[in-house]
């Protein structure tokens, strides 16, 4: 029986060997890999070692213990500084094998790889350079965008200038003009605008010519202007089109571009009347309305000046207006009429077209407040233009009352109200409007005569009258007493007049004008008014009364 300690010696005998058996087999298969490897990749030399170690590895399965001790050693003194090399050699080309895998993952290009380390040592270097080559051509096109204002078809700027090419050719090159159009220009606020035709009424139709940026910028056109020019069809099977410009406002387009603009011009006093009074064509013939005698004598108008109608309802306003614009017409025909109504009602409208024999233009109470508001600013900038050019313009404005009341609905809510509901902001647009009747020193006038209801129950109408009040040099208050006797005109003479009036009359009237009011001023409103057309029949003209009222007082 063997003892413990044969038994433990032999079980440490057999350990050993196991392990080195082991070893033995690892290091063979290792040995027989990189020998394939390097006989691929390495010279004679080197395969000629790798036999060597090959045939000690299978000496040494053979020997017995003793004999395998010495062929390791031997092997290790033999073989040793291949197998290191090897090793190393091996393990560079799997790094850079990996690093290669890392590199065509990421970037998604390059070569495939090869089975073999020669083969991904190879394709590693071809995706190197694959990816450097597509990294400068990436560059490059990025280079001829930006040179070419940014190509749309992958060639570095030529897709955007054949794009070009064929928007070009989609334009007309020879322009077809198909006829002629005269109407006022409206401009929108992003510059470009629309050929307006007067007899429409300014309305906004479909048809209405375009005029674009460019050519309103060309030519300085701003908004009001009379513009007669050549027109055609539109591109994209669009409207018509302005093209040509023949005149602005009656001038040439040098000519207009001297004419100075409406603000830089020097505002003055109205030192020249606009007659009212229509005198008979006989010497014992009827005279015109004394409606307009009497405004002649106490509330006179000059080129120029800003009026304020105040009027109750039902005291004749409308039939005051109509007989200031039939005056107008005959006394002063070379001054430019303009009526315009803003939310009136249409009846109104009609009676006023076919009284007046002058330019209408209405917004009536069926249209929306868009229409108010756009009418009534293009109305008066047409105004200005004809102004600044020269010309002596008279706007009647029914009323500024309603006016207000559309830019107030239209202008929204800003945050700010005041009393009776009127924004804070409404009335900038109607008073710099109604601000806008001045007479030149350099030449022109605009006249603005409008209207302000007052007594309507409407606490946002007082607040507008109160607005206006004070920004007008002539007022002239019609009052509901008189009208209520029928005794026309319901002026009340006691709250009408004009400022500076003195400038507008000749001194003798103006004495004679300042005597009538001493006595008429001592009466009530209604005994007044009745003295005063009762005295006026019995004369054919004012001068004449004027005359005798020096005489006598």
């Amino acid at each position: 029986m063997p003892t413990e300690q044969e038994n433990s010696s032999s079980e440490s005998e057999t350990k050993p060997r196991t392990r080195r058996k082991r070893a033995t087999s690892s290091r063979k298969k290792r040995n027989d890999n990189s020998g394939e490897e390097q006989t691929n990749h390495t010279d004679d030399s080197g395969s000629s070692q790798n036999d060597d170690s090959n045939d000690g590895f299978g000496s040494g399965l053979e020997s017995s213990e003793s004999q395998e001790n010495s062929s390791t050693e031997t092997r290790s003194d033999e073989g040793g500084e291949p197998k290191k090399r090897r090793r190393r050699q091996s393990r560079s080309r799997n790094s850079e094998g990996s690093n290669d895998r890392n590199k065509r993952r990421s970037s998604g290009r390059g070569s495939s790889s090869n089975s073999s380390s020669n083969s991904s040592n190879r394709g590693g270097n071809n995706s190197n350079r694959g990816q450097s080559s597509n990294n400068s051509n990436r560059g490059r096109n990025r280079s001829q965008n930006r040179s070419g204002g940014g190509g749309g078809r992958g060639r570095g700027g030529q897709g955007h200038s054949d794009s070009g090419r064929d928007r070009s050719s989609r334009e007309p090159k020879d322009i077809e003009i198909t006829g002629s159009v005269t109407g006022v220009l409206e401009l929108h606020p992003k510059g470009y605008g629309f050929i307006r035709d007067g007899e429409k009424n300014y309305m906004s139709q479909e048809y209405d010519p375009f005029v674009s940026s460019s050519l309103v910028e060309k030519y300085g056109l701003k908004e009001g202007v009379k513009i007669v020019g050549e027109i055609g069809p539109g591109t994209r099977s669009q409207g018509p089109r302005l093209y040509n410009v023949a005149t602005i406002d009656g001038r040439s387009p040098e000519e207009y571009a001297k004419v100075k603009n409406f603000e830089e011009l020097t505002a003055i006093n109205p030192f020249e009347q606009i007659k009212l009074e229509v005198e008979p064509d006989t010497p014992k013939g009827k005279t015109g309305p004394v409606t307009m005698r009497v405004m002649d004598i106490l509330t006179p108008i000059g080129k120029g000046q800003r009026a304020l109608l105040v009027a109750p309802p039902r005291t004749g306003k409308t039939m005051l207006l109509q007989d200031i614009a039939n005056s107008v017409s005959i006394n002063h025909p070379e001054i430019h009429l303009i009526v315009l109504l803003i939310d009136e009602r249409p009846e109104e409208v009609t009676e006023m077209r076919r009284s007046v024999n002058g330019e209408v233009i209405a917004s009536s109470m069926d249209n929306d407040v868009e229409s108010h508001v756009r009418i009534s600013q293009l109305i008066f900038e047409r105004g200005k233009r004809l102004a600044e050019a020269g010309e002596d313009v008279l706007i009647l404005l029914d009323s500024i009352t309603r006016t207000a009341r559309a830019f107030n609905k239209w202008i929204g809510n800003s945050g700010r109200t005041m009393t009776g509901g009127l924004d804070v902001k409404a009335m900038d647009i109607p008073k710099k409007m109604f601000g806008t009747a001045r007479r030149f020193d350099e030449g022109g006038s605009l006249t603005v005569v409008g209207t302000a209801l007052i007594d309507t129950g409407s606490r946002m109408d007082e607040v507008i009258f109160q607005e206006f009040k004070g920004t007008g040099n002539m007022e002239l208050v019609l009052s509901r007493d008189l009208a209520d006797r029928r005794i026309w005109p319901a002026i009340d003479i006691g709250k009408s007049g004009t400022r500076r009036e003195e400038k507008i009359l000749d001194p003798d009237s103006f004495d004679s004008i300042v005597m009538l009011r001493r006595s008429l001023i001592s009466l009530n409103a209604v005994e007044a008014m009745e003295q005063l057309t009762r005295t006026l029949d019995r004369f054919s003209t004012n001068q004449d009364f004027l005359t005798k009222v020096r005489d006598i007082l």
